[in-house]
């Protein structure tokens, strides 16, 4: 990897300055930059995207409809082995990257699991800040692992996943007509081929659960102008459907938000988004605590208000990572989601967002 990368900062220039237009024109724009990237990277381009399954071209927008198509900030089509590779040393390379799309922190991880004795390491890094609410969300996430798995097996890992973790992030319940999250297996770290269920594809997933929940509540908290990340969770719901549906409404309740910023424990913002949420719910049910690194307080017991101190709440509050817990006392499924505060900065962001 080292001796690739080595490739690449004689030749950046080269490589990536060049602007043409977004539209029609993209598509033949970032073949051209594919072939001159496999070029430096002495990858053969014809076998890269046309011929094999496993090799695969992904293109990756970014940016505003009526800009010009600008390939450093706004498009990476790479062969799939390097993909990976190759995103990342443009994420590392230059820092300013970041600023000019929103983004104001790098999100990455890595974590290590064992598969059969053999060790295995799984990673991932995403790039999302603004226009978060999958289905679909403004967010670039890679994943890469050494584990042995079958192609067929990376698919249902990721597919079963996503929809307890990236489907389940709001920034602002607003969406966009880009994103993707992509897993690349190469198998180099030796373990027996997964090819079915049991407990290797356990242990692959609860590798995979974790980076990629680090990875929402990184996008989470990174959220335009946000000052807190917020955790949503919902527990005694009758059906796991009915748990997502009141955790999503409340990640994405603007006076919920709002009022997270100005650490008040309004939870009546709470209950109002629990009740217009669809979900089936008993609201003479309802619990309702706010936690954080700075102690937990119940505010609603039964749907009803309980006395509680606003000092500790505001303290709780006031921490950069705060859980909204719910219990419906319906059932026993659960259900996590993970958002941001609204901020005035929000507004300032998006206010000349293009000018």
């Amino acid at each position: 990897i080292k001796h690739n990368l080595s490739y690449l900062p004689d030749y950046k220039r080269d490589l990536f300055d060049t602007t043409e237009t977004m539209n029609e024109d993209a598509n033949i724009e970032s073949d051209k930059l594919a072939e001159r990237l496999s070029k430096y990277l002495r990858v053969d381009f014809d076998t890269c995207g046309y011929a094999e399954y496993y090799h695969t071209k992904v293109h990756l927008h970014l940016g505003l409809f009526d800009n010009p198509f600008r390939i450093p900030l706004q498009t990476y089509l790479l062969p799939n082995d390097f993909l990976y590779l190759v995103f990342k040393y443009i994420y590392h390379l230059d820092e300013g990257i970041l600023s000019r799309i929103v983004d104001t922190k790098k999100k990455e991880i890595v974590v290590s699991f064992d598969i059969g004795g053999v060790e295995c390491k799984i990673g991932g890094i995403a790039k999302g800040s603004g226009m978060i609410h999958p289905n679909m969300a403004t967010m670039l996430v890679f994943i890469t692992t050494d584990c042995a798995i079958s192609t067929q097996m990376l698919k249902k890992a990721l597919s079963t996943d996503i929809q307890s973790t990236f489907n389940m992030v709001s920034v602002d319940g607003d969406t966009s007509t880009n994103d993707m999250v992509s897993i690349l297996a190469n198998g180099m770290a030796g373990n027996k081929e997964i090819t079915s269920e049991g407990e290797a594809f356990s242990e692959f997933m609860k590798a995979l659960n974790t980076v990629t929940v680090y990875l929402c509540k990184a996008i989470a908290g990174d959220g335009e102008g946000a000052t807190k990340m917020i955790e949503c969770s919902v527990t005694g719901a009758k059906e796991l459907m009915t748990a997502k549906t009141v955790a999503k409404s409340v990640i994405c309740s603007s006076l919920t938000k709002a009022a997270m910023f100005g650490a008040d424990a309004n939870w009546g913002r709470v209950l109002c988004a629990i009740g217009y949420s669809g979900a089936a719910v008993d609201v003479d049910k309802v619990d309702v605590a706010f936690a954080s690194a700075a102690g937990e307080i119940a505010v609603c017991k039964n749907g009803a208000g309980v006395d509680f101190s606003e000092e500790k709440a505001k303290q709780i509050l006031l921490e950069h990572e705060i859980t909204i817990k719910i219990d419906l006392n319906d059932g026993d499924a659960c259900a996590i989601a993970w958002g941001c505060d609204l901020t005035y900065d929000y507004v300032r962001i998006n206010g000349d967002y293009r000018t």
